[in-house]
């Protein structure tokens, strides 16, 4: 695995963890948003080196977006899930180019 491929897989485990329902929530309020700040700048990182490497950065863009709106609560809790789920299925799939 490639350094932008273990970057995907963590920020999407990252993801998942913070959509848990009640779980993810209470733990990102009561870190007064912090870890939405800290997925941000993962998410970033992550988008810079998958596009060097010609990976897939969707699952970076949507982790972006979400790090940004997903301080509203059930909405939040959704797109950690698709992030997530998009993050994942990005680390196996083949360059794009």
């Amino acid at each position: 695995m490639i350094i932008s491929q273990v970057m995907q897989l963590i920020t999407g485990i990252f993801e998942g963890l913070l959509g848990i329902p009640l779980f993810g929530g209470v733990y990102i309020m009561g870190s007064g948003y912090t870890p939405l700040f800290v997925m941000l700048i993962l998410h970033i990182i992550t988008l810079f080196l998958a596009n060097r490497d010609g990976r897939w950065i969707a699952g970076s863009i949507l982790g972006i977006v979400t790090s940004i709106i997903g301080f509203i609560p059930l909405v939040g809790m959704v797109l950690h899930w698709a992030t997530c789920i998009v993050l994942i299925i990005s680390v196996f799939q083949p360059k794009r180019y």
